[in-house]
């Protein structure tokens, strides 16, 4: 007759949450992470004095290019001069409230269509009224205000015109492609086939120039569209070929015995793709989507070539024109990166949060 006889007490086991966790799995995994981490942590032990030093310590903020000469830390005096010039570029500077006034209605309009309160068949309404007012405010010529031709239209509110509105104008296209690539008909998956190679084949400053340069070679004598309408129809449609490639991708995710379920219940190709395809697949490439999205905001800085002075464009143009300032445009940079790091960065959390309400329904 056996005799029973307790197990020893067995230690915890180790915390699976929390930053020493995190720290074990993430930096000291083993020995050639934990190698890899102390020599890293050691150049920036090295480096991080010096770039405090110049970047906060010795910095220049407030005084002129003279102070900014003689000092040996960053001169963050420069974007304290060329703030408005960076912001608004070209834009007549007496008309810069004008400006302002169309980014932040624009931002708004942004923040509120990715709000869920706002996400009601009205939604479209209030993007027409926005635009209608952004383009009457920054054109001018009615009402008093002075006309400025789209030429000048340059800094922060042109980069967020042409992202915002070729990324809306580009998804419901790359939709069509990507359901045309997948179509059954073989002319319209050749067309839409074609398109996209044609497309994903050359670089966008190509595309940027033909429809700057060339486009106005093909029309008739006397007929002129204007460039910033060229230049956003051709960063939507580069834009909608690379996005519908990636939907693509969500629609052949998609089991077909859903496609025939659908059919069975009678359902029609647009009822069974509105219904059933496209919610299940855009929710599966939400992160190549807003991948695609960051890299057109970024792509912005493009339109240079064409001689849109965006963002990165008035930046460049604003220190070149000073040459008292000229030695300083590494600061002038670093503070459009942070624009651009506040803008990417925010459009990837947002990509975060969709795809944690997508994911809900998975959640046992």
């Amino acid at each position: 007759m056996s005799t029973y006889s307790p197990i020893a007490p067995r230690p915890a086991p180790a915390a699976a949450s929390g930053w020493l966790a995190w720290c074990k799995s993430n930096l000291f995994y083993d020995w050639k992470t934990s190698l890899g981490t102390l020599c890293i942590g050691a150049a920036l032990l090295a480096l991080l004095p010096r770039l405090l030093n110049w970047t906060f310590t010795d910095a220049i903020l407030n005084g002129g290019y003279e102070v900014c000469h003689a000092a040996s830390g960053a001169c963050w005096a420069v974007v304290k001069e060329k703030f408005r010039f960076i912001l608004f570029g070209r834009y007549p500077h007496d008309e810069h409230w004008r400006a302002l006034v169309c980014t932040v209605l624009l931002l708004a309009l942004i923040m509120a269509s990715c709000t869920r309160a706002f996400w009601k068949p009205w939604l479209p309404v209030l993007w027409g009224a926005v635009l209608l007012v952004y383009f009457a405010l920054m054109r001018g010529g009615i009402g008093g205000l002075r006309y400025v031709e789209t030429d000048l239209w340059s800094g922060l509110p042109l980069t967020i015109l042409l992202a915002s509105l070729s990324m809306v104008m580009a998804f419901p296209i790359a939709v069509l492609i990507a359901l045309g690539r997948r179509s059954g008909m073989p002319a319209i998956r050749s067309l839409c086939t074609v398109y996209v190679e044609l497309i994903r084949g050359v670089p966008l400053i190509s595309v940027l120039f033909m429809a700057s340069f060339m486009f106005p070679l093909l029309m008739p004598q006397g007929f002129n569209i204007d460039v910033l309408i060229r230049v956003l129809a051709g960063i939507t449609l580069f834009a909608a070929a690379y996005m519908a490639e990636v939907i693509r991708g969500g629609l052949q995710a998609i089991p077909k015995g859903q496609i025939e379920a659908a059919a069975t219940l009678g359902l029609s190709y647009w009822q069974t793709q509105r219904m059933v395809v496209l919610p299940q697949a855009l929710a599966m490439v939400v992160p190549g989507l807003m991948n695609n999205f960051i890299s057109t905001f970024k792509d912005t800085s493009l339109v240079a070539i064409v001689s849109l002075y965006e963002l990165t464009g008035a930046m460049g143009m604003a220190m070149n024109s000073d040459a008292n300032w000229r030695p300083f445009r590494i600061e002038g940079y670093l503070f459009i990166a942070l624009i651009y790091f506040v803008f990417c960065f925010s459009m990837s959390r947002y990509s975060q949060w969709i795809e944690a309400q997508v994911n809900k329904s998975r959640q046992r």
